[in-house]
């Protein structure tokens, strides 16, 4: 990932900002919308604000410091904010995340119970238009907490108008149509790192480094609203958790991720999730490599790092081949 935390930036975010809609984030749930505020600063560059709650009832606060993936989610929601109201991509088009790649300070992370003020700095790198419409939007954040830097990322996504996507879609299109398939027992949660069994998002195979992907369309923070394939904030949590299990330190701190959505993942079908170690990277921090299957297909490939701290679990009996915990 070609981006570095810089010096603060000064620009005052507050001045003309417009108001942020749930519709514009693509949430019904008002509780889950991130964003605040936004602004075009130039041609192709913008400033967006946004409020992390105290606490968060999916991405909760552990240790002391926010979750990492709030960031991701945090970003997520631009995209559909950008898209419509600063590249007028009418609302029905559908946005389809192509790469996304982050890195973050976990120091920054830390939590006291206060909602925290974060500002993302975004421009646009890659603007394609086909028949007079945006069609592809690459991405480029340096993101703030308090003026100071939290993180950059670095993502391109795709959008496609309603007709084309029914047609590459299928009999998939339609999410009232979709059967998904049944949610099968999760691993412990504790490996994982998580606090609730209905926030793990694997489910064992007798594997210590592959899981069943645990779809769960009821799950409030993932499944928002009615969708006809996994959403990609699923992926990413599914890489984190697999990162945890193999890493074999739950109350790590995701520093970083470089992901490729190839596929879409299908509701109404198992999916595969597997992970594995690939060394330390320059700062001594452990890397890993996710990947997601389906039927014989490559759905994303994740490469996740975590700090370098902090105590690893035991290695006994694979954490994913007992029962479910409660």
């Amino acid at each position: 990932m070609g981006v570095t935390l810089t010096k603060p930036l000064t620009i005052d975010a507050a001045a003309g900002m417009r108001a942020v809609a749930q519709r514009s984030v693509h949430k019904l749930n008002a509780d889950q919308v991130l964003l605040t505020g936004w602004r075009r600063l130039a041609d192709n560059c913008f400033v967006a604000t946004a409020r992390w709650p105290g606490d968060h009832p999916f991405y909760a606060v552990r240790g002391g410091r926010h979750d990492a993936l709030l960031l991701s989610e945090t970003v997520r929601q631009s995209f559909p904010l950008l898209s419509h109201h600063a590249y007028d991509v009418p609302f029905g088009h559908h946005l389809v995340w192509d790469t996304y790649a982050w890195r973050l300070n976990p120091a920054a992370l830390w939590a006291d119970g206060s909602p925290a003020d974060i500002e993302l700095h975004v421009s646009a790198r890659e603007v394609v238009h086909r028949r007079g419409s945006v069609a592809v939007l690459a991405l480029d954040y340096e993101i703030l907490r308090d003026g100071m830097p939290l993180a950059t990322a670095e993502s391109r996504f795709t959008v496609q108008a309603p007709a084309v996507y029914r047609r590459l879609r299928g009999s998939h299109a339609d999410p009232a149509a979709v059967r998904p398939i049944p949610v099968p027992p999760a691993i412990p949660a504790g490996p994982a790192g998580r606090d609730r069994s209905a926030d793990v998002v694997l489910a064992p195979t007798g594997s210590a480094r592959r899981w069943q992907l645990r779809v769960d369309t009821r799950h409030r923070a993932l499944f928002d609203h009615p969708v006809d394939h996994v959403p990609g904030m699923l992926l990413l949590e599914a890489a984190r958790q697999a990162a945890h299990v193999v890493d074999g330190r739950p109350s790590a701190v995701v520093t970083g991720m470089e992901t490729r959505f190839l596929r879409y993942a299908e509701l109404d079908a198992p999916a595969w999730i597997e992970a594995r170690e690939t060394g330390r990277d320059a700062a001594g921090r452990p890397t890993l490599s996710v990947t997601g299957t389906q039927d014989g297909h490559e759905l994303f490939d994740c490469a996740v790092t975590l700090d370098a701290g902090g105590p690893r679990q035991p290695r006994g009996q694979a954490p994913d081949s007992r029962p479910p915990g409660v």
